[in-house]
């Protein structure tokens, strides 16, 4: 039986990101980091065994919140789901870890993280209206193993109108609730999802 293809993803240097600036929760000025997060040269990417146990690196992980007027997407990570830390967590975020299968290029400028978000995002969802999409925030939490080694991009995902299918067997449970009714099982929810919906009304803007 053949060895599954090692996957590689898309990192920064913990140090850029101090030097930029750290912090822990959200940062609502993305444009102060984007710049210099996607200039080539300042990615690159590293098998993703590795980069899961070294914090000398940030793990880039876009993470989308689809939203219709004041409502959100809501959905719960199935039995399948890629990072086992997360199963049965119920989430807002849709995204994951970029890899360099389709453009194996060295390094990502913005046009080619966009490009790859898209993906992400189309892998687990079909949208069937037209939307508007843009970064909003920056999200970060050292309080956690996992968190230190990621680094979320927050989008939020405007929808003309609240047609969202799942194309993923690990996404479950997809409904649109509004924040009142996300903070009601914020218990439930992965910490970045908690994170998100303490600042919705901000996100949202």
């Amino acid at each position: 039986m053949m060895a599954a293809p090692q996957e590689n993803i898309l990192v920064i240097k913990r140090s850029l990101f101090d030097r930029l600036g750290t912090f822990q929760g959200l940062n609502f000025e993305p444009e102060r980091y984007l710049g210099t997060l996607l200039s080539r040269g300042n990615n690159f990417f590293l098998p993703r065994a590795a980069a899961e146990r070294d914090p000398d690196y940030k793990q880039i992980i876009p993470y989308a919140i689809i939203a219709h007027g004041d409502r959100v997407l809501y959905y719960v990570r199935g039995k399948k789901a890629g990072e086992q830390r997360l199963v049965a967590k119920g989430s807002i975020g849709i995204g994951g870890h970029l890899n360099d299968c389709d453009e194996s290029l060295f390094a990502w400028d913005e046009e080619a993280y966009r490009a790859g978000v898209e993906r992400e995002v189309n892998e687990e969802v079909r949208i069937g209206t037209t939307f508007e999409d843009r970064v909003v925030a920056l999200l970060n939490d050292d309080s956690s193993e996992v968190g230190r080694v990621h680094l979320g991009i927050v989008h939020i995902v405007k929808l003309s109108e609240p047609k969202v299918d799942k194309r993923e067997a690990i996404i479950t449970n997809l409904e649109f609730l509004t924040r009142d009714e996300l903070l009601k099982r914020r218990d439930s929810l992965e910490t970045w999802s908690q994170l998100c919906v303490d600042e919705l009304k901000q996100l949202l803007l």
